[in-house]
């Protein structure tokens, strides 16, 4: 169902507020640039510290921009099932194609918790549902068996696998079958990702490396698995340094290098230290992406 080089979308910001401007720019020139996918609102546009207005809004702003062009995957996830239940509910109303919904943070589920979160949601909207399983950042890891229990309902289609475990897509490819989409969510081993089965990736590189991206999905795709690897080792350094600090600050960052956006983030996150600054102008140079 969704395949490829699928961006992780930033939230630009300007002066404290979002900046519809930049980011509808933002959106239209990932598209032009060969990503399969958007996701807005997921982590990486930094959800947990925008307001509910401003979520709706930068879901309503993506899906006015990609026009059908390309798939919006729009993140909804909460440790409230209700809250999810209205977030994943406005983003069906507004017309996107699915939605991002990671494992409850904080509250630290039980496997049968799990359970029953994604499926109340899925019982309450009508919107095909990709569980995003993240261990680092919810303290909480689904299980396999758990997530073939989701997948056995009809709108519950795939996984962003972020748990870093390249056996994992193995298992879960074995236990849930060919049709689930599995959708790495760790830029270092998306192309290892994809040799174990993997579909694709939400990636917070292609943030700034939107063509390379897409070109080394596009490369595996075609079986050319040689260009897919020297694409994946040039942009390795990219890959390091966006994640030298806690993303998305590192991220947004290199977005101001390219004129996509202000570097600004919201509290508790900071722009980035001086010397990761640099690490990232340095591997951006090395990728490519800037002179």
């Amino acid at each position: 169902m969704f395949k490829g080089s699928i961006v992780a979308l930033i939230t630009p910001f300007r002066n404290g507020a979002v900046d519809e401007r930049s980011f509808q720019a933002f959106v239209d020139w990932q598209i032009k640039e060969g990503t399969h996918a958007v996701v807005p609102c997921g982590t990486t546009g930094e959800s947990p510290t925008l307001s509910h207005a401003e979520h709706k809004r930068v879901v309503e702003v993506c899906i006015e921009v990609a026009k059908g062009r390309v798939p919006v995957i729009a993140g909804t996830g909460s440790n409230s099932t209700d809250e999810a239940i209205d977030l994943t509910r406005h983003a069906k109303e507004a017309g996107a194609n699915a939605a991002l919904i990671v494992n409850p943070y904080y509250n630290k589920p039980t496997q049968e918790g799990l359970y029953q979160h994604f499926k109340a949601i899925h019982d309450a909207v009508d919107l095909p549902i990709i569980i995003y399983n993240i261990p680092g950042r919810t303290a909480v890891d689904m299980s396999v068996a758990t997530m073939a229990r989701l997948a056995k309902l009809p709108n519950v289609v795939g996984v962003k696998d972020a748990t870093n475990d390249l056996a994992r897509p193995l298992r879960t490819r074995e236990a849930i079958g060919p049709k689930f989409c599995m959708l790495s969510g760790e830029d270092h081993t998306a192309l290892a990702f994809l040799i174990s089965g993997g579909d694709g990736c939400i990636s917070v590189t292609a943030n700034v490396a939107p063509r390379a991206c897409a070109d080394m999905h596009g490369a595996w795709q075609k079986g050319d698995v040689a260009r897919a690897m020297q694409i994946n080792q040039r942009l390795l350094p990219l890959n390091d340094a966006l994640f030298a600090e806690t993303s998305p600050a590192p991220v947004k960052f290199a977005a101001s290098l390219l004129g996509k956006s202000t570097a600004e983030v919201r509290l508790p996150l900071v722009v980035p230290m001086p010397e990761t600054q640099e690490k990232v102008r340095h591997a951006m140079r090395h990728a490519g992406v800037l002179n």
